[in-house]
């Protein structure tokens, strides 16, 4: 049978979702805990492959067993006893078989904070962009300008080895993009809320990156749009720090579940 996991998890100290040597991360965690309380060894797919330090609110992942799970909110308990602090499960149940945690997927939703008043409680959260003022309007507009595109090459952090087919990998389907204060009385916390049906490694962070530098009038938003058309992340150099992203909602089809 294949089962789904519903979890969030705090990503500060670990290397990202996906299974590294010599380093922790939520994936590894996840699969320990589950082969244990299991006593199977358990490999855990994930919905999204989130990068060192980014947190989700709401992640989804599929796994494997042979027999059915009897005790769901059981097990649910004692692996929330035995996973980090920093890691929640929320929810095991079981999918049609052919479920793909992230292929099934058919929206992802992330948002990013970033604070211009120092919080030490904040810290871990967002990030203090204490440096210059921004144009929140200019970069309202540039972010609407991202659902006109589909090639996302130019947010796309490079990868070790060539791949011939990376253009085609690099098309995404944006939804919605905005920027908004988080409290409309506190305008120090600024939200940016990004829906698509997939994203490239980094793509997130590029993008805020390049946004803010439209906000700080760094570059023109003609010169936003041919950064997106030039397919080049050579164009791209500025990535937001990982502390301020969220992955918070994963949407599946109806179909998927039993």
């Amino acid at each position: 049978m294949r089962f789904f996991i519903e979890l969030a998890y705090n990503g500060k100290n670990f290397f990202g979702w996906q299974v590294q040597k010599k380093v922790s991360t939520v994936e590894e965690k996840l699969e320990h805990c589950l082969s244990q309380l299991l006593k199977n060894s358990i490999n855990v797919i994930g919905a999204s492959r989130t990068d060192k330090g980014v947190h989700a609110r709401q992640m989804f992942a599929h796994f494997d067993l042979e027999k059915k799970i009897k005790k769901q909110r059981l097990l649910i308990n004692r692996l929330n006893i035995f996973l980090p602090n920093s890691i929640r499960v929320f929810n095991i149940f079981p999918v049609k078989e052919n479920t793909h945690a992230r292929f099934s997927a058919i929206k992802r939703t992330y948002k990013y904070y970033l604070t211009q008043e120092k919080n030490p409680f904040n810290q871990d959260f967002s990030w203090y962009c204490f440096y210059y003022p921004l144009n929140i309007q200019k970069m309202n507009i540039a972010s609407k300008k991202l659902m006109e595109y589909k090639d996302f090459s130019s947010f796309c952090k490079k990868k070790g080895n060539n791949n011939k087919n990376e253009k085609e990998n690099n098309i995404c389907k944006i939804y919605h993009a905005n920027w908004s204060y988080e409290n409309k009385e506190d305008k120090n916390i600024l939200c940016f809320t990004i829906e698509a049906n997939r994203f490239l490694r980094s793509m997130v962070r590029a993008i805020i990156g390049t946004l803010i530098n439209v906000g700080r009038e760094k570059i023109s938003i003609n010169e936003f749009l041919k950064i997106i058309e030039s397919k080049n992340s050579n164009f791209c150099k500025f990535i937001v720090p990982a502390c301020g992203l969220f992955l918070t909602r994963i949407l599946y089809p109806e179909e998927i579940f039993l």
